[in-house]
């Protein structure tokens, strides 16, 4: 190093050097087993589907199925017993005007020969045919209605710059639990690959809504006026370009904020330069920040919905006035919240639309 006219020397010991070096490939180890594991995770769910898919496509044939009437009538009846019990818990998941179509597996003339064969040869076991192709038919539209669902959720999470992927990798992750109940659709015990379809889709198209529930869609205040954008601005205190990570909602003290979407209290308190803060987590990531607030109407693990009040507007921390100081981060991450309050109801209203769906 060179100062003032005199030069000195920085000595690295091969210790260090090696402790340096040894640091670097750690980190890059633990890089590159990270990416292994995501990609070998993907591969497979990728797996999977394909292995479903090639079952889905080899259902039972109606030939089969009239082997199944002869051997054992009982048998077949209970276990479209099962399957009955199994569709209306699903139905009552679902809403009331469910209708359905797609470009899902159509199994109308594969029971159309079984009841056929069936009358032929068991007459008195036609009756059961004709409930077991109801049954498909009907598993069947549902799987058609939960993909157009999940579809209609993508594009609407993909046109509020956020990815949908990432909402279902979080709801694989989520912890859950309960007693094991086997559905056994089949007197083998297996479980019919189209109401494993179906049961994958009800799934994707509920953690792609979730998601939708609990992005920032609700104006957080009555106030009108938003006094501070999102951006660089000039700071009201020092006169110089600072960085201003939310959007300012001018309004009287005691003026009450509400939740911008569904999630859960996950701070109620104080914080350096915001004063009294409230923050609510809405999953994947999401979080939104109320701050300057006056006076506090939630605590910590609170469940709120979208419009729930939860603070009151004030002047509390770093500011010249009463007002509510909102902010969206991701992943902690601050972004501009107005796409969000702009765009979301009319995105979310056209999702929440039930479309008229012909059934097939």
């Amino acid at each position: 190093m060179r100062s003032q006219g005199q030069v000195r020397f920085i000595k690295i010991s091969s210790r260090v050097q090696i402790a340096a070096a040894a640091i670097t490939l750690g980190l890059l180890m633990g890089w590159a087993i990270s990416m292994g594991a995501m990609a070998w995770t993907q591969y497979r769910a990728q797996a999977d589907r394909m292995s479903l898919l090639e079952r889905e496509a080899k259902v039972a044939t109606a030939t089969e199925r009239v082997d199944a009437y002869r051997d054992d009538i009982d048998a077949v009846a209970q276990d479209l017993i099962k399957r009955q019990e199994f569709l209306e818990q699903m139905t009552e998941a679902l809403p009331a005007d469910v209708k359905a179509t797609g470009t899902v597996t159509d199994s109308t003339s594969e029971t159309t020969a079984t009841i056929e064969q069936v009358s032929a040869s068991i007459p008195e076991a036609s009756a059961l045919a004709r409930i077991e192709a109801r049954q498909l038919a009907y598993v069947e539209r549902l799987t058609r209605y939960a993909d157009v669902r999940s579809k209609r959720a993508e594009s609407a999470i993909r046109k509020l710059g956020l990815d949908p992927r990432t909402m279902l990798r979080n709801a694989e992750r989520a912890a859950m639990g309960g007693p094991l109940e086997i559905l056994a659709t089949s007197s083998n015990g297996e479980i019919d690959p189209r109401f494993e379809r179906l049961g994958l889709s009800l799934a994707r198209m509920s953690a792609l809504e979730r998601g939708l529930e609990g992005i920032p869609q609700v104006s957080p205040t009555s106030a009108p006026m938003v006094s501070s954008s999102y951006g660089y601005r000039r700071d009201p205190f020092t006169g110089r370009g600072a960085m201003h990570s939310g959007l300012d909602f001018r309004g009287p003290t005691g003026s009450p904020i509400y939740a911008a979407a569904q999630g859960t209290v996950t701070f109620v308190g104080r914080k350096a330069g915001y004063g009294k803060v409230v923050e609510v987590s809405h999953g994947n990531g999401l979080m939104t920040r109320y701050a300057h607030m006056s006076k506090f109407h939630s605590r910590v693990g609170q469940k709120v919905a979208s419009g729930d009040r939860i603070g009151a507007i004030g002047s509390t921390g770093r500011s010249t006035g009463p007002h509510l100081h909102f902010e969206v981060r991701i992943n902690d991450r601050a972004v501009n919240p107005r796409p969000f309050l702009e765009t979301a109801p009319d995105v979310l209203k056209e999702v929440r639309r039930v479309p008229e769906l012909a059934q097939r």
